[in-house]
Order: C-alpha cells, then sequence, then structure tokens
C-alpha cells in the first residue's frame, strides 16, 4: 500500500471510528477494501450489465468485442493511474492464459456457453472471458498489498503447488474419469486448516484461517456468476436465464480458488509463512 493510500485510510478510519462503535466501524472499514480491491470486478461486471440493458444486434460492433475493449481500457487506465502495478499485471496475465485455456476446454465440453456473436471468438469462447478470470487475478493481488496481507503458518511450497496443479488438472480430467473434487475439498482442508491470513485495517491485525476465507470468497464469486447467467452472457448446459446458478457451482469456485491463490503466490512468495504480524494496540476513538 502506498504511503498516499494509507493516508486516506487513516482519515477514513478516525472519522469513521469517531461516529461508529469501533466493531462496526472496523467492519466498515474491511468492506470499503474489499470494495476497492475488487475494483476491476466490479467495474466488469457493471459493464456486462450495462452492455446487456442498451446494445441492440444490429450495431456494428458486437456485444461481447465491446466488453473486450472495455476490458483490456480498464487494465490500461488501472496501470497508467497506478492502481495495479506491474507485478500485479504479470499475476493477471497468468490467470488470462490459464483461464481462457480452460473455458476453450469446457465450451469444447459443452459445460457452458456464449451464446450471442463475436468477431474476436476462438473456438466458441470470446476473449473478454479471459478477463473474467483475470479480475479474480487482480482482486488476490491487491487484496494482499491493501490488507498488507501475510499467511503463516504455510505449508512447504511444492505441496502448496502440487495441490493447485491437481485441482486445476481435475477440472479437465473429470470429463475422462471420476471427479475427485471431494477429495481435493479434504486435502485443501489437511493443507491449509492451519493457515491464517493476517490482514491489516488502520493499525489492528486480524486473521481468518484460509479455507474459511475461500468458502466466503467462493459465495460472492458465485453471486457473481448468476449476474453473468441472467444478462445471458454465458449459460451453463440445460440452464434458462432465469434459473440461477447451480448452487454446486460455488465448490467449484471455492477449489479454483486454490489454483488462483498459487498463481498469485508464483509473484508474490514473500507474503508466505515467517512470524505473524506483531499486533498493534487497538485503535481509540479520536477527541470529539
Amino acid at each position: 500500500m502506498t504511503a498516499d493510500t494509507r493516508t486516506i485510510e487513516q482519515h477514513l478510519g478516525d472519522k469513521a471510528r469517531s461516529v461508529l462503535p469501533a466493531p462496526v466501524a472496523e467492519l466498515t472499514l474491511f468492506i470499503l477494501k474489499q470494495g476497492w480491491a475488487c475494483l476491476f470486478g466490479i467495474c466488469l461486471l457493471a459493464a456486462i450489465i450495462g452492455t446487456k440493458m442498451i446494445w441492440e444486434p444490429h450495431w456494428i460492433i458486437a456485444r461481447y468485442d465491446a466488453l473486450l475493449v472495455i476490458a483490456v481500457s480498464l487494465q490500461v487506465a488501472m496501470l497508467t493511474v497506478k492502481l495495479e502495478t506491474w507485478k500485479e499485471a504479470r499475476v493477471i496475465l497468468l490467470f488470462h492464459l490459464t483461464g481462457t485455456a480452460m473455458e476453450v476446454f469446457k465450451v469444447q465440453a459443452g459445460s457452458w456457453s456464449y451464446p450471442e456473436p463475436a468477431f474476436f471468438k476462438v473456438y466458441g469462447v470470446p476473449l473478454f472471458s479471459g478477463f473474467m478470470y483475470a479480475a479474480v487475478g487482480s482482486f488476490m493481488a491487491r487484496v494482499i498489498r491493501l490488507f498488507d496481507m501475510r499467511f503463516t503458518p504455510f505449508p512447504p511450497a511444492w505441496a502448496h503447488f502440487a495441490l493447485a496443479t491437481v485441482i486445476y488438472i481435475n477440472f479437465f480430467a473429470h470429463h475422462f474419469v471420476p471427479d475427485m473434487r471431494y477429495v481435493l475439498f479434504a486435502l485443501t482442508i489437511f493443507l491449509y486448516l492451519r493457515t491464517r491470513i493476517w490482514f491489516r485495517i488502520g493499525t489492528n491485525w486480524y486473521w481468518m484461517t484460509l479455507p474459511v476465507a475461500a468458502f466466503f470468497s467462493s459465495i460472492f464469486l458465485w453471486l457473481a456468476e448468476n449476474i453473468g447467467t441472467r444478462t445471458g452472457t454465458w449459460l451453463y448446459a440445460g440452464q434458462s436465464v432465469l434459473e440461477p446458478v447451480n448452487i454446486a457451482k460455488m465448490g467449484s469456485w471455492y477449489l479454483l480458488l486454490f489454483v488462483s491463490f498459487a498463481t498469485v503466490t508464483l509473484v508474490f512468495r514473500d507474503v508466505l509463512g515467517g512470524p505473524k504480524p506483531s499486533l498493534a494496540p487497538t485503535y481509540t476513538k479520536p477527541p470529539q
């Protein structure tokens, strides 16, 4: 987090604590920082909703292609105004590549489809779709920086990356062999149950276990998916626009988040392991 960002957070924190009970103020700041961290994803969802509301089939550019232009423009803008760093951009590129590869396979396998036409469409997959995975990468990279996160104690690196690799392979392999997801669920608990995510709000440190954080994140990703299907941007096999996404997809997102986390830690290795942060004294309300 930059010095300017910390100054803004300090001012907002002091103001919130002056008018709200301490726990409510901390929760409010937590929600605001989470929203700021997922800025790219929020903007992309807003573009999906907005284009669905106004787009006409006869327009010169297809809606999916417009979403691609919007996504690229968002990425360039965030880098230009330094809302994202080039280090984070490398993470986002990795997400885009691995996500697009999965999209091509899943669409060809009939798991879901993109019903609208587009010029920039490869094997039935519009190229903007990779940015939806990039949005997850953007969030994870930014939330680590904005909350000064530390992950400790952390399992051996070989086990961390091996589990992520097996999870990623299972997303492809379960079309041909029995699905291992229940075994993989158990392995995430076994490997990461002791891992605490330490995060900072103001000068106060808090923690949450990694599997619990992944579970809550999967809920919000499932809600975001419902926005995508309700707008007809993509649809699962046999699903109509008015049907909610099967709640079982939360399990898929839960597992995919561990792949995403491993991808992020290819670049952010310094946040893994080590001692827990020195706990700062609790804030007191500033004088009225």
